[in-house]
């Protein structure tokens, strides 16, 4: 008889599976790009906003592959990405007690976006009165904002150096206000990466100074929230026959000893609105503003809007609902190789039929147009004499009295 056999349901790697703590994805890692001397430090990652999906045409590149110079049609998704505001940097230091860094100082810029308000209220507002109070004597005891002179002199505790930039969603007609704050972390050494700081500070980063084409980014985001589900549709866990009492549950959760429920075992519980990291994704556009009225679809993007600002085109699906904030950086395992490279994109489809359609339709519409041209232009002779003699007659007709 075969040997039956069957992997365990589900993946243990992601325990426990339960909701989010946060909407707004942060890495922890980053990879270790090196600058060289004289050269300028580079942001490491960023933030975007899911718009949705779409396909690509264009020429397959890879000279081994079965479809090698034949027009293939790739799976694409847009992340709007309108630039991030920076509002401060924050120096790190060694830890004092424990493993790791510390933060050592803030530098904030001296004219902040308003809508930072909504998110972080702790920014001292500035009054039109001055009020003589116990707060207003402790304000005037407190110790004075540091500046980036400040940071120059501490330069030998400083490890790492990183901005502090919030999102603008207002750009955006996802209808969300409220900024997203994120820390920006940057290549090279710590000198370096002050020096950059400094000359970012209080400006806009886009997504062009982050990425190119044609780069592999990872891709985080919280997926898509399915609430209380079974372990058939969690685990994919096999439904029992139909003459068994229950069908779709576990058939033994487990032994009489030891008495207790491991684990391991697949059981119901909450599915999706996990934070989830998807590796080496590939970058097959980056467009401007001025491009993004060439993507939308007539009635917008569904669920979304209009694209507006500047966007990225990712191969294949990344996690997230959309609306939701995405964060990219570089890639940080090994780059995988190269099966799927394209040559140039032909076409972007702005609906949901087929490129085969499209084309059919722009060309019966084509060829209508110049039938009638046709038509209003080609009149033979045996038109043209039968048009004179029709003027003769109407010339010869007596009139009536």
């Amino acid at each position: 008889m075969v040997k039956k056999y069957r992997p365990r349901a589900g993946s243990l790697a992601v325990y426990p599976r339960k909701r989010a703590k946060r909407e707004r994805p942060g890495f922890r890692a980053m990879p270790a790009i090196a600058v060289k001397e004289g050269e300028q430090s580079k942001p490491l990652n960023f933030l975007g906003y899911k718009v949705g999906m779409t396909h690509v045409l264009g020429r397959d590149s890879h000279e081994k592959g079965v479809t090698f110079g034949q027009e293939i049609a790739v799976p694409a998704t847009v992340v709007e990405c309108p630039a991030l505001a920076v509002f401060g940097i924050r120096a790190y230091k060694k830890a004092e007690k424990g493993y790791g860094t510390a933060a050592l100082a803030d530098v904030f810029a001296k004219n902040i976006d308003k809508s930072l308000l909504k998110k972080i209220r702790s920014f001292k507002r500035k009054q039109k009165k001055e009020k003589k109070g116990g707060k207003e004597k402790k304000r005037a005891e407190e110790k004075p904002e540091k500046t980036a002179a400040d940071l120059e002199k501490e330069k030998e505790k400083i490890i790492e150096v990183k901005l502090l930039c919030h999102s603008k969603p207002g750009m955006t007609t996802a209808g969300k206000k409220k900024p997203d704050v994120v820390e920006i972390a940057l290549s090279g050494n710590a000198e370096q990466q002050l020096a950059y700081a400094k000359e970012a500070l209080g400006k806009d980063l886009g997504i062009g100074s982050v990425f190119a084409e044609h780069d592999f980014i990872d891709v985080k985001a919280v997926t898509k929230g399915k609430g209380m589900q079974g372990p058939v549709k969690r685990f994919g866990v096999k439904t029992q026959r139909p003459k068994a009492k229950k069908q779709r549950v576990v058939g033994s959760i487990g032994p009489w000893n030891p008495s207790t429920v491991m684990f391991t075992v697949a059981r119901p519980g909450q599915m999706g609105y996990h934070t989830r990291t998807e590796l080496n994704k590939r970058v097959l556009k980056i467009g401007s503003a001025a491009e993004a009225a060439k993507i939308n679809p007539k009635s917008g993007f569904k669920d979304y809007g209009i694209l507006k600002n500047d966007f990225i085109l990712v191969r294949g699906s990344i996690p997230g609902h959309v609306k939701r904030a995405i964060g990219i950086r570089h890639n940080i395992r090994k780059t995988p190789l190269l099966r799927h490279k394209l040559e140039s994109i032909d076409f972007i489809a702005t609906s949901r039929e087929k490129p085969s359609a499209i084309l059919e339709e722009e060309v019966k519409a084509v060829h209508v147009v110049t039938e009638k041209e046709e038509k209003a232009e080609k009149k033979s002779v045996a038109d043209e004499i039968a048009v004179a003699a029709k003027g003769e007659q109407k010339k010869e007709k007596p009139k009536e009295n």
